[in-house]
């Protein structure tokens, strides 16, 4: 069995907006709406986890009613509460879908602010964990990389060629990763950034697959503009 988790327990502080960017309405929908609907629409994904805050949650139960095929609604399992980080986020979805997933099916890491995930970039993320105990897209970086110690100047050349950037759907083994999880208990789990790290922390076997420029994360206001007007024109192609 394929388990999606979405995350969309952020509070979008950062745009300086009156709700979670995950919320906007973006040509008439949300913006969880769009991921939520290619992942339960997907003939490949069983089942839908999503972690939301209380407040939010009656919304999200509507949406799912909107959706025409009773197959389709059915594959929502409920939710969870938010934790101090994403990574304790991560770990409450887990947790609540032990009651129902085996060690050996696969958990699918999703943001709900990332609206514009493809069903190919599903399918491959799945394809690319068959045989390993996960996969996850990655970019390219394009632009000459440096580091810094202190951010004010460089100290090394970076080895572009070497270096990636982590996307979302990340797909793990279910038993594995929650167990690796589990191991970070109560503190270490608080410094984890990626979905992924807690997998390399306990030595699991991860492969990368292309990611897909398109599917950007909105973070800042100009991700917001440029979600709105692709979803504007896309809009108008279908008219």
């Amino acid at each position: 069995m394929n388990i999606a988790l979405i995350l969309s327990g952020g509070t979008g502080i950062r745009m300086g907006l009156d709700l979670p960017k995950q919320y906007v309405k973006v040509e008439g929908k949300a913006i969880i709406f769009y991921s939520l609907k290619t992942l339960l629409s997907h003939d490949r994904i069983d089942a839908v986890q999503i972690v939301a805050e209380a407040v939010w949650q009656e919304n999200i139960r509507q949406w799912v009613q909107e959706f025409d095929e009773n197959v389709i609604r059915e594959k929502w399992k409920g939710f969870s509460l938010p934790g101090e980080n994403r990574q304790l986020s991560i770990c409450h979805g887990l947790k609540d879908m032990a009651s129902f997933a085996k060690d050996s099916d696969y958990v699918l890491i999703h943001d709900a602010a990332r609206p514009l995930l493809s069903k190919k970039q599903i399918t491959d993320c799945l394809d690319g964990a068959a045989g390993h105990d996960g996969a996850m897209p990655v970019l390219p970086m394009k632009d000459t990389v440096y580091s810094s110690a202190d951010g004010k100047k460089v100290g090394a050349l970076l080895n572009r060629r070497e270096i990636y950037a982590g996307q979302a759907p990340e797909v793990f083994q279910f038993g594995a990763y929650y167990k690796a999880n589990l191991q970070l208990l109560p503190e270490r789990i608080l410094e984890i950034n990626g979905s992924t790290e807690p997998a390399i922390l306990a030595g699991l076997d991860i492969a990368m697959i292309p990611g897909d420029e398109e599917n950007f994360k909105i973070t800042t206001k100009a991700d917001l503009d440029r979600f709105r007007d692709i979803m504007k024109e896309r809009v108008k192609e279908t008219q």
